[in-house]
């Protein structure tokens, strides 16, 4: 079999084939590890972000769309796409861990070089072993639509890290509106917050803090789980997850209506 990271375009299907598509995403991968490398203590929360919002999306997308193909026409298809799923938690279990740990510590540097380990070790299982299996079973018509189910997902898909819900469906899908709208908002407001709010920085961190809080609160709920394989699940139970949940919605509302009357106001100020 010949690595996907060896293959053209054309070999691969065309541009919109899925295999194409992964290939793309572990080359824009690989340039923002090699960042995340040279960065500094204070420079590698933006890396991080960036890398995030590539990451959990292109995974998310294989556990809803290629995995469950895999799954249905490769003889050992079970124990592959397991043995990536694990890889996937592992990463996000890592990048949960990284939000608690100070910067310049020797525990948080370790734990970005375990994920900076994972996520190749991901990238070579994929390109190495399962998509050229994939690409042995199906068509390249095939690839082509497995391509756009993949794309659509992708661009909708949770943007942070959710150790608690399912890798499988249903609880992966089922997760994915209420996490992938919280998720955004978060990169939003934190974007807002790396650029400079303008004295709004507290009231931007409570809210994505409380944003984070009502996304934990969610994948505990039940049917986030439903699907889980036993050797991918986590165990842990929140307190009241609606009061969570219904606490970071004020927040969301509140903070944007917040800085809008801000921005408002200083207009104002500025034309007399």
């Amino acid at each position: 079999m010949k690595s996907v990271a060896e293959q053209s375009v054309e070999e691969l299907g065309g541009r919109p084939s899925v295999l194409a598509r992964q290939k793309s995403d572990h080359v824009a991968l690989d340039l923002l590890l090699h960042r995340l490398g040279e960065s500094t203590h204070e420079e590698q929360l933006p890396v991080l972000l960036d890398l995030y919002r590539l990451v959990f999306p292109h995974a998310f997308a294989e556990e809803s769309v290629l995995w469950p193909v895999m799954r249905r026409v490769l003889p050992d298809g079970e124990a592959l796409t397991l043995q990536v799923e694990q890889e996937h938690q592992e990463v996000n279990e890592l990048a949960t861990r990284l939000e608690g740990l100070e910067l310049n510590t020797p525990e948080r540097q370790a734990a970005i070089d375990r994920l900076v380990e994972v996520l190749r070790e991901d990238v070579r299982d994929e390109e190495d072993e399962l998509f050229p299996r994939l690409q042995e079973r199906v068509s390249a018509r095939q690839l082509r639509l497995l391509g756009l189910a993949w794309e659509v997902v992708d661009r909708i898909a949770p943007t942070r890290a959710h150790p608690i819900v399912a890798r499988r469906p249903p609880g992966n899908v089922i997760a994915a509106l209420p996490l992938t709208v919280l998720d955004r908002t978060r990169d939003r407001l934190d974007a807002i917050r790396l650029r400079g709010a303008g004295g709004a920085e507290g009231a931007i961190r409570s809210t994505t803090d409380a944003l984070s809080r009502a996304a934990r609160a969610i994948e505990h709920l039940p049917a986030m789980r439903r699907g889980e394989d036993a050797s991918t699940r986590v165990d842990a139970k929140p307190r009241r997850p609606w009061l969570v949940i219904a606490g970071a919605v004020v927040a969301a509302i509140a903070i944007p209506v917040a800085l809008a009357r801000r921005g408002r106001k200083h207009a104002d100020t500025r034309r007399r």
